[in-house]
């Protein structure tokens, strides 16, 4: 049986981005504010985000072609029972960030806070 971490890292970011955009849609947030979050948190633009979706790619190389926001370990509380600052699989606490960060707009929280300032 696959680990935690290894559906994780064979899940194909397409497959969750519909779930991430509807999320944040039924809250009243856009797909704009959707991509910024996901912009500032892994360098994509508009662009480079789709070619990621079109191009089906799993999390673990999302993430390796991401170049991660230094303010990302910022990023902290609970997401899914777990506490995104104390996972210790690399891979598993970016997805988590990102999945913290929709959470976050969906839940009505300013952008500036999201971003983290930055």
């Amino acid at each position: 049986m696959k680990t935690h971490d290894e559906r994780f890292a064979e899940m194909t970011f397409a497959s969750v981005y519909p779930h991430y955009l509807k999320k944040v849609e039924k809250k009243g947030r856009t797909k704009e504010e959707l991509h910024q979050v996901i912009e500032w948190l892994t360098g994509f633009d508009n662009q480079q985000l789709q070619a990621q979706i079109d191009n089906k790619v799993t999390f673990e190389i999302f993430f390796q072609n991401a170049e991660l926001n230094q303010d990302a370990h910022l990023i902290t509380g609970l997401i899914c029972g777990y506490r995104v600052e104390e996972i210790e699989n690399s891979l598993t606490q970016k997805v988590r960030y990102l999945d913290k960060l929709v959470d976050e707009l969906a839940k009505g929280k300013r952008l500036g806070k999201i971003l983290r300032n930055s």
